[in-house]
Order: C-alpha cells, then structure tokens, then sequence
C-alpha cells in the first residue's frame, strides 16, 4: 500500500509547459466602406506590415532561466515531500511487522490486538491523508509558479513594448489557436535572450 502511495507522488507531474500568456487572436475593427463584397479583402489589405510577431511557447518557457529556478524550487519541495512520506511510511510498516509478529506468536491479548490494529488502520489513513496534502500543495506551488513566469513575460513585453513595435504578440503552441505562422514573424528568440538578461540583471 506504501509503495503505491509513494509512487503516487513520483508520478506527480512537476512542469506545465503549455499556457497561453499573451493575447490569443484579434478582432480588427473596420469601418466598412464601399461594395460589401469587398469587405474580406479590405480586412486582409488593412493590417499594417510589421503589426503582428509570434514567440513559441514551449520553447521560450522551458529555455528561461527564471522558469529553470523556480522549477528547481520546486523539485527541491517534492523531494521533500517525498522524504516526509517515506519517513512516514516506514514507520507503518515496522508497525505492520510488530502487530503481524505478535499476534502470530500468541504475545499479545485480543483487546490489545484490536487496539494496535486500530492504531495502525488510523496510522494508515494519516499516510493516505499526508500524501493527498502534499500533492495537492506541490500541484498549488506549480500552478502558481506557472503563473509567475507568464506574468513575469507579460509585463516585460508591456513595459518594453517601443523595442518590438507590434500591435499583436501571438503565443504558439502546439494545439495552440495560431494554426499557421511565417517564420520571419517569430521573434521567439529575441525576446528570449533579453528576458534572461533583464531576469539574471534583477537576480544579481
């Protein structure tokens, strides 16, 4: 049953790579002139070039350094948890092996039989109860580290916003809403590289 619970926790996941962080998609608003036949193409011919840049998630996430901290803060608190449990665990198990051992040997009355047999029945729903708490925390801690690097990469673009002078940022991913994107739009790694410079700047 141990063994069960503690592979519960390995098998927590630790790293959400996929969240959509910027503005998914626009509406350009029109002001329709003309024959109405011609409103699509009006649509397409009214973008400005250069408005719109894209970065890729995945790749932009999992290649910033602040994400690579906290996510190693992060295993660091599972570990921990993980030690608390198997701590845990093996003293529910010696208690397992002492009542089995006695009652077996006949060194112990039914009353106190029962007795550690209900300690052990509470001791094994305090274990169930432990880890249910610990991964339900660390699953808590990754959204929210999750969320710090998204608002992190938000407020970075909003304030520097003159350097890239887009209208729109798209976030791909796979599965992503951006269905097709040209590779000249991709700026990706240009924001990528002075995000770890401003991070490893604020770091210091």
């Amino acid at each position: 049953m141990f063994n069960e619970l503690v592979s519960v926790m390995k098998n927590l996941s630790v790293i959400l790579y996929v969240v959509i962080f910027l503005a998914i998609g626009g509406l350009y608003v029109l002001h329709f002139t003309g024959d109405k036949k011609n409103s699509q193409a009006e649509t397409v011919a009214s973008v400005p070039a250069g408005a719109i840049a894209y970065v890729n998630i995945d790749s932009m996430i999992v290649k910033f350094d602040m994400f690579m901290d906290r996510r190693d803060e992060l295993l660091e608190k599972q570990k921990t948890a993980e030690a608390e449990l198997n701590s845990k665990g093996t003293q529910y198990e010696k208690g397992a092996r002492d009542y089995q051992e006695k009652v077996s040997k006949g060194l112990v009355t039914r009353a106190t039989a029962a007795q550690m047999e209900q300690s052990l029945l509470q001791q094994q729903q305090e274990l169930v109860n432990l880890r249910d708490q610990l991964q339900s925390n660390l699953i808590e801690e990754e959204q929210v580290m999750n969320r710090q690097v998204i608002d992190y990469i938000t407020t970075f673009l909003e304030k520097n916003k003159s350097d890239y002078n887009y209208q729109y940022i798209f976030g791909k991913s796979f599965g992503s809403t951006v269905l097709y994107s040209d590779s000249t739009l991709d700026i990706t790694q240009k924001v990528l590289d002075a995000l770890n410079r401003q991070y490893q700047t604020e770091k210091k």
